[in-house]
């Protein structure tokens, strides 16, 4: 492709910079064998944004049961959307996350890493050795949760109207914990979309792909502008959105996360998990 992969270290020499097109990774490793985990993260980057663009076309169709992908990420992509049929959702939902997944899983099978994250613009893959413990931000900065190598999170995504995606909703932020980024992207999306007020007369929608070009969702309307709602108004899509979150079962490895809007926040999920959650 024209351009190609650009491989830099930010300025503390601790975390690899990996940009292509609209892909641009944070990575950073711990462990005696770092260096060969950099080296194979960086091997692994040249050939990503090609392998989406192959495949592209299909991946911004809704999701189909009998989608076929040849790329790994493509199909990841793929697994991680079919869990939410026979709702809408494209498998580019799942886009950010399993990208992300991918680096953090090429880093994993190097040797002598005790661990490790794959920051993809907030979605981020972790890499957690059984006795390792790294700390992840929620809901947009409000919210912490210590994540343990000994616990099933893996994946740490957020969505919202305020984000670099489009949303249906109007949540803030809403952060979910999953196995893997690519499940807790697609899902943070999907809660997000449902955090709303429907026929809110203040909520300000337009066609996606006048917001975006070549969105994905097409003629379908997102949130662009919501004023100050009223605490019923606020409350009641929050309630809706964690509902909708609470009937993601952790059968689809979603564990739990917050939903915040307008400084109200609510958590959902593993109520284990919820104690390692706290204020920011």
């Amino acid at each position: 492709m024209k351009g190609g992969a650009q491989i830099t270290w930010l300025p503390d020499g601790k975390r690899m910079h990996l940009h292509h097109g609209p892909i641009d990774l944070i990575v950073e490793i711990w462990g005696a064998g770092q260096t060969v985990a950099y080296q194979r993260a960086a091997l692994r980057f040249q050939t990503v944004l090609q392998e989406l663009v192959d495949e592209l076309p299909k991946l911004r169709q809704a999701a189909d049961l009998q989608a076929c992908f040849h790329g790994g990420i493509a199909r990841a992509m793929q697994g991680a959307v079919e869990w939410h049929l026979p709702g809408f959702v494209t498998p580019m939902a799942a886009v950010a996350g399993a990208v992300a997944d991918e680096i953090a899983r090429v880093i994993a099978e190097a040797p002598n890493i005790d661990k490790a994250y794959v920051n993809n613009g907030g979605d981020v893959a972790l890499v957690l050795g059984p006795n390792e413990a790294m700390v992840a931000d929620l809901g947009g900065g409000i919210a912490r949760a210590t994540l343990h190598g000994s616990g099933c999170v893996r994946g740490v995504a957020t969505s919202g109207w305020r984000g670099r995606s489009l949303s249906f909703g109007i949540a803030d932020a809403v952060t979910v914990l999953a196995s893997s980024a690519a499940l807790a992207d697609v899902a943070a999306t999907l809660i997000a979309n449902e955090v709303d007020v429907p026929g809110h007369p203040g909520i300000v929608r337009a066609v996606a792909d006048s917001q975006q070009l070549d969105s994905d969702l097409g003629n379908r309307l997102v949130t662009v502008d919501v004023p100050r709602l009223s605490p019923p108004d606020m409350f009641a899509a929050l309630q809706r959105g964690k509902a909708f979150a609470l009937r993601l079962s952790s059968s689809a490895g979603i564990w739990g996360g917050v939903l915040a809007l307008q400084g109200q926040v609510v958590a959902f999920g593993d109520p284990s998990l919820g104690k390692a959650i706290a204020a920011a």
